[in-house]
């Protein structure tokens, strides 16, 4: 069975986003930069005040594309980990989602029929609103509640388990907009930009589900830890 190589700090940046460009994003969402030449994972992390072994730790589990808990959450830096998922949070609500919704618009927009272009914009914009309910949660409640915890805080009324226990895969209204699309919706003469934004539909759901991954199987074990050193 393959495994996907396990990059270590000497390895180089370079390298790592040229074998893997998916993580592209995971560079992003750490606030880190192109232009770092031949310097190591290590010194492009450090050079930006970025903890490097948090930094691995997400790329690591996401090349490994596996649901197995991790075994390095000793050296997880949580700030570090939520600041990446606030970044990432940003990244869905403010710039993907809605350039996918202008994309989808221009791509019907000309379509005679007009109660399925309306449908799938429906479908679309409830997809949305569920995305922002869920992340906009996790900002104000669930990062406020780890926050208190790295104070050394005890909140009573809430624990992470409340978060792991909801935290459901909202794709069932994408899943019926591609549907709609690939099934009924009639396309005349060149659909390459419906095409093009369809594809752009499949990369969000995969984004997404990565995230969410990271969530479950770093993130929520992370905090379980740190809530027995708190509580």
């Amino acid at each position: 069975m393959f495994r996907p190589r396990t990059y270590k700090p000497a390895d180089k940046m370079s390298d790592l986003i040229c074998e893997n460009y998916v993580m592209l994003q995971v560079l992003s969402r750490f606030g880190l930069s192109l232009g770092f030449g031949d310097k190591t994972i290590q010194e492009v992390c450090e050079g930006n005040g970025v903890d490097y072994k948090t930094f691995l730790i997400v790329v690591n589990f996401l090349l490994e594309d596996s649901d197995r808990m991790q075994d390095h959450l000793k050296d997880l830096s949580i700030p570090a980990l939520m600041s990446y998922l606030k970044q990432a949070h940003h990244y869905f609500l403010d710039f993907q989602l809605p350039a996918i919704r202008r994309k989808l618009i221009e791509a019907i927009s000309g379509s005679p029929e007009q109660q399925v272009v309306f449908l799938i914009i429906q479908f679309y914009d409830a997809y949305v609103a569920e995305v922002r309910k869920h992340m906009e949660y996790e900002n104000q409640k669930v990062f406020t509640y780890v926050e208190q915890l790295l104070q050394g805080q005890n909140p009573d009324a809430y624990n992470i388990g409340v978060f792991a226990r909801h935290h459901d895969q909202i794709n069932a209204k994408l899943t019926e907009l591609k549907n709609i699309i690939i099934k009924y919706y009639p396309t005349n003469g060149d659909n390459q930009l419906l095409n093009a934004t369809l594809f752009d539909i499949f990369s969000c759901e995969e984004d997404l589900a990565s995230h969410n991954r990271v969530e479950d199987y770093l993130f929520v074990p992370a905090i379980m830890e740190l809530e027995k050193e708190v509580k």
